[in-house]
């Protein structure tokens, strides 16, 4: 595997190696002491799975108690990932990474407790895979308005249609700087 650092500290693309041949493929997805040896957790408590058409965008959300770290990856279909740096003590905060991310590249994004978190989905459907460093609690959990002006996620928008968002995302607001 080739872990790669982005701007955000804490935030990396990994790039499994591939071994292909007439069957099909191989490549581990998960390997503890290579993960521990790039600082990443290795305690994943919950693995969550979701389903979603195109033009979906699900995010941002984070934990202000419990955060979350995620490893995410994609079974099927394609999606834009993004990580949003949101703490106000970080040289980065407000600033974001986004990749693209396919059952076709096979790249997984570590994203570290405490940023907030979302994708949209590019394909007719995609099958969205994320483990988690801690449980899921609703009560601690915010949501930031996907198209906040100060964070400003250049989101590749399918025809600049907006996108489809859960109630909740609808009501998300902006970052408080």
């Amino acid at each position: 595997m080739k872990f790669i650092d982005t701007k955000l500290t804490g935030v990396k693309i990994i790039k499994p190696i591939i071994h292909k041949d007439e069957r099909g493929y191989f490549f581990e997805s998960f390997r503890a002491n290579l993960f521990n040896q790039n600082n990443i957790a290795t305690k994943f408590v919950q693995v969550n799975r979701s389903s979603s058409k195109q033009g979906v965008l699900r995010g941002l959300h984070y934990q202000y108690k419990h955060p979350q770290g995620k490893l995410i990856s994609v079974l099927s279909g394609c999606v834009y990932d993004v990580a949003v740096d949101i703490d106000p003590q970080s040289p980065t905060f407000c600033q974001w990474v986004g990749i693209e991310i396919s059952a076709e590249n096979k790249k997984m994004f570590w994203i570290a407790p405490g940023y907030a978190h979302g994708f949209y989905v590019l394909s007719d459907r995609a099958e969205f895979l994320y483990q988690c460093t801690d449980y899921y609690y609703p009560e601690y959990e915010k949501s930031i308005a996907y198209n906040d002006s100060i964070i400003n996620i250049a989101w590749p928008l399918i025809d600049n249609a907006e996108p489809i968002l859960s109630k909740k995302d609808r009501l998300a607001k902006n970052i408080i700087v």
